[in-house]
């Protein structure tokens, strides 16, 4: 494979492509996604496709011009051949959900050779949809008195709307007018037969034109010709394929219901299409006793007229019923060959030109083409235009069918129906040979090149040939023109999988994607199909130059150079290819507008074919200049890719090239974003670390300083205030003393001596009597407050203990409220601060007392601090009628741990400052007002040193609780942490 790559142009389809309501994935598969109806109602809307009263005028046709005889046999022969040739159609379409020209490529012709069956199918589509608008407009013009040919604009035109939305509308069509169409068509039948039991006996003796046409004759010849024209119906399996394509996926529980639509609006439509067309024919007969001319009881409005005869007596409601039985008819099966066709032309011109503007324009192509077919008189030459066009199209499906039924059972070609460009050759010369080779053989028979014979049954040798020879092809190739290269993506992934397009970047089922090297990606099959820059280069190098060069060389002389030689090759080519198509134009307009017709003499008829022929050789010359010119247009075409390539590929050199320096940089740019992150993480640490140890040395430093200062100031104070405690004791024995010696004197000695009764006056002595020992009493109360504090101050400090040491915890407490009681009693700006406590029962706990002595300090002056901020901006009224309160509670909790909660009512903690409240050096505090370390020693000093838990929980205006856990034996605790990572760990 070459090493070219193509630019990745998104493709952006417009607006009806892009909406698959409108397109109903022609083009291509239709995926489960989209495949929502019932097997009952898809099933309806392609049965409703054999609305067509052309059956009838098929019928009514074979009847007049071969006789009961040889037209009933004819049509039942042609049926049972259609009917067994639909069943392989209809299985392998319905399975993989595809349309007859998917199901063709895949089939046995290749990508590029089924656009001839496209082409097939489409002119069946836009035939059978002027002859069925001609009977609508015959119909219209026998009511409303419309001239045929405004008729014909008005029947085409008023379709297009109707097919507008694809098989969504037209599903409710058909559903809405199965019943009336139904009612319609078999009413006239039973009240001719009840009314009219004769008409019955003129059928099966009707000879029509043909003199051996009487039931008790059977001529070959007539049979022959009867079928050759009923055999051009066998296309109408495509349509019925179009619409089974979207039956839901078979499965266990509706395998039933699957095999009845499929089996029934498949291969099951010709049983009723073999039915209108004896209908048709009999319906003719009763036209014909009816006094209606052979030339017009052909004609379906005739024949339901005089059908409808004998149902209703007042001929306005005659012609009224015929008129609206013929209008839903033609409607009902129009809609079907109008879709059809635009799905035909959509996948012949897609790969033609590359180029899909939307099934919709191809509608409007189909339906312009039928138009100008009604406008010609088509329906006049009826037998000649379905006779010709029948030898094609039954080699092509007698090649299809031999390829189904008898190359995959025998693995002459591959399982599954492949049908994506990606994966096939252009032509596959099983299917496609054989259908070219089988149609000229049977149509040179059927213009009478062999014989009469041959002639007569030129769509049965056509069948044979085409069935024949499909396998002994697949044999001679080995089969090995079926598939180009191995589709990789239907192994690797699920079915109800999604893929993405890299070109058109949506998502499909895997069946409808290949894998493509051009773009190194994922493609859908329509942007595979309308891709024009990758010339088949995933599939086989292009060859074409080279080849062609070396012919060039071989045929022309040394004189005329290579690149001359290749271009009178290519003209001559499309030279033969123009001048071929345009004599089969002209041959089959001689042929049917003169060799066909009754009215133009023999002697005229070789004039008039000598003016055709010297027409076509007039026309020859135009034809190589253009052939000349196409040439020269499509090498300047290549050029220009080849140009456009050359600078594509030094693009994409560059645009590499550019790539892999943005990649080193970002390389580059990437390792120095890793080494400055490594250096901020070395570097963050190294603060993280400095800060700790900042941290603990602050803490070290005002624990020491703290517990030696108050060390200090308890013993100097503690040794006066014994001193001062112990002699208050002796000072009240010696005054009592002194006292009762008074008392005795003055008891023993009453006499009065002025100068001591001035004396006891000055003194006041009957008042130091009564006040001194209360004095001596209030001196040792004082003395005993102090000793108080000084206990609580070395409690407090516990700088005369051990480091760790069982104590009670309360007694911690207690001593931290001592030290704060002047903060907590009231002033002049409020009340008291309450302290509310509920102790609990707890064990001595082993711990560092100084420093948990310090925590409660941390924690309880924050709260006493929280309550002074609110306070500042409240009464005392307001504060008096909320007091500020401290919650204390202690509990045992269990696995040998304590609880202590310290919580006030004051106004809470915002979350966003909860977060960051035992961060060291966060402080909520003014300048000067705090150091933001107290929560952060707090934490350590229970998480680090207690193995510990502390957090907050708070409430905005609800207050604060500060919660403190520790273990009562800090190694226990430890054991149980390392416990609780062991079992997260595991």
């Amino acid at each position: 494979m070459t090493a070219r790559k193509v630019v990745n142009e998104r493709r952006k389809y417009n607006t009806w492509v892009a909406n698959e309501t409108l397109e109903d994935y022609s083009l291509r598969y239709a995926p489960k996604s989209f495949r929502k109806w019932s097997e009952f109602l898809v099933a309806n809307t392609a049965l409703g496709g054999i609305s067509f009263l052309a059956l009838e005028a098929i019928g009514g046709s074979l009847v007049i011009s071969y006789g009961f005889a040889n037209s009933f046999w004819a049509i039942l022969a042609v049926g049972l051949i259609i009917l067994l040739a639909g069943i392989p159609i209809t299985y392998y379409a319905a399975k993989y959900n595809i349309d007859m020209d998917l199901l063709t490529r895949g089939a046995g012709f290749g990508y590029i050779g089924s656009t001839i069956t496209s082409l097939i199918y489409a002119s069946f589509t836009f035939i059978f949809f002027a002859l069925e608008a001609a009977i609508m407009a015959q119909a219209l013009e026998l009511y409303f008195q419309l001239p045929l040919w405004l008729g014909y604009i008005v029947c085409s035109v008023v379709i297009i709307p109707l097919v507008f939305y694809g098989v969504t509308l037209i599903n409710q069509l058909q559903l809405w007018t199965q019943p009336i169409w139904l009612f319609l068509m078999v009413s006239p039948y039973i009240f001719v037969l009840v009314k009219e039991p004769q008409a019955w006996e003129n059928w099966l003796h009707f000879a029509g034109r043909s003199q051996t046409g009487t039931s008790p004759f059977f001529d070959p010849l007539l049979f022959g010709a009867a079928a050759t024209v009923s055999f051009s119906l066998i296309a109408q399996l495509g349509e019925q394929v179009d619409y089974l394509r979207f039956l839901p996926e078979k499965r266990e529980d509706n395998r039933w219901q699957w095999w009845t639509a499929a089996m029934a609006a498949g291969p099951g439509w010709i049983i009723l299409g073999v039915a209108k067309q004896l209908g048709g024919a009999f319906l003719a007969t009763l036209a014909v006793t009816h006094g209606v001319s052979l030339i017009h009881a052909k004609e379906p409005t005739q024949m339901y007229l005089a059908g409808f005869q004998e149902m209703f007596a007042s001929p306005g409601v005659v012609l009224s019923v015929t008129v609206l039985f013929v209008v839903v008819s033609q409607v009902k099966i129009n809609v079907t060959n109008a879709y059809a066709g635009s799905l035909a032309w959509s996948n012949f011109f897609s790969r033609l030109t590359h180029s899909h503007p939307g099934r919709v324009v191809w509608l409007v192509f189909n339906v312009a083409i039928s138009l100008a077919l009604m406008e010609m008189g088509v329906f006049d030459t009826l037998e000649a235009v379905l006779g010709l066009y029948s030898n094609v199209a039954i080699a092509w499906v007698g090649a299809l069918v031999a390829d189904l039924i008898i190359n995959k059972p025998l693995k002459l070609s591959p399982s599954y129906i492949e049908f994506k460009r990606a994966y096939l050759y252009d032509i596959n010369p099983v299917g496609f040979g054989a259908t070219a080779i089988a149609s000229l053989v049977s149509i040179l028979a059927f213009v009478g090149v062999f014989g009469d014979y041959p002639k007569a049954f030129a769509p049965f040798l056509a069948l044979g040939m085409a069935f024949i020879l499909s396998p002994i092809i697949a044999w001679i190739t080995q089969g090995k023109y079926y598939i180009a290269r191995e589709n990789t993506l239907r192994h690797h992934h699920h079915p109800d999988s999604l893929i993405t397009c890299s070109i058109c970047e949506q998502d499909y089922e895997p069946a409808d994607t290949a894998f493509c090297p051009v773009y190194d990606g994922p493609i859908c099959s329509l942007c595979c199909s309308l891709d024009a820059h990758c010339h088949d280069t995933c599939k086989t190098p292009d060859q074409q130059p080279q080849w062609l060069r070396r012919l060039a060389v071989s045929l022309f002389p040394a004189k005329v150079s290579p690149q001359n030689g290749v271009r009178l090759i290519r003209c001559v080519g499309f030279f033969s290819l123009i001048a071929g198509i345009l004599g089969a134009i002209l041959g089959l307009m001689y042929y049917f507008a003169v060799l066909e017709s009754t009215s133009i003499l023999a002697s005229l008829s070789v004039e008039v074919g000598e003016m055709f022929l010297f027409l076509y050789v007039l026309l020859l010359l135009p034809t190589g200049m253009g052939a000349w010119w196409l040439v020269l247009s499509e090498e300047s075409r290549e050029l220009a890719e080849e140009e456009l390539d050359e600078q594509n590929l030094q693009l994409q050199t560059e645009i590499r090239d550019r790539r892999n320096a943005e990649a080193a940089l970002q390389s580059l740019t990437h390792e120095l974003e890793m080494r400055v992150e490594q250096r901020t993480a070395q570097l963050s640490d190294a603060l993280s670390t400095l800060q700790q140890a900042q941290t603990k040395l602050v803490q070290t430093e005002k624990m020491s300083s703290l517990g030696q200062l108050v060390a200090g100031v308890a013993h100097e104070i503690n040794n006066p205030v014994n001193f001062i405690h112990g002699n208050i004791d002796h000072a009240r024995h010696y005054v009592k003393d002194l006292l009762e010696l008074i008392d005795t004197y003055q008891q023993e000695y009453p006499q009065e001596n002025p100068v001591i009764d001035e004396l006891m006056e000055d003194i006041e002595l009957d008042f130091v009597q009564e006040d001194l020992p209360k004095l001596l009493q209030s001196m040792r109360v004082g003395t005993d407050r102090i000793r108080q504090i000084v206990l609580s101050l070395r409690v407090f400090s516990r700088v005369d203990e051990s480091e760790v040491k069982a104590v009670d915890i309360h007694e911690g407490i207690e001593s931290t409220l001592m030290i704060l009681s002047n903060r907590l009693k009231a002033n002049s700006d409020r009340p008291e601060i309450q302290v509310i406590r509920d102790y609990g029962k707890l064990p001595e706990i082993e711990c560092y007392a100084g420093q948990m002595n310090q925590v409660f300090m941390n924690i309880l002056s924050n709260a006493i601090d929280a309550f002074e901020e609110y306070n500042h901006n409240c009464t005392y009224q307001e504060i008096a009628a909320n007091p500020n309160q401290i919650y204390l509670r202690t509990q045992a909790i269990a696995n040998h741990w304590i609880r202590i909660e310290i919580g006030d009512n004051g106004q809470g903690i915002p979350a966003r400052v909860q977060e960051q409240l035992f961060d060291a050096f966060f402080t909520t505090k003014g300048v000067g007002k705090g150091t933001g370390l107290g929560l952060s020693i707090s934490y350590e000093i229970v998480v680090d040193k207690h193995q510990g838990r502390l957090w907050c929980e708070s409430q905005e205006g609800k207050g604060t609780y500060f919660i403190i856990e520790i273990p009562v034996h800090p190694i226990i605790g430890q054991e149980e942490v390392m416990g609780k990572e062991m079992v997260k760990q595991g």
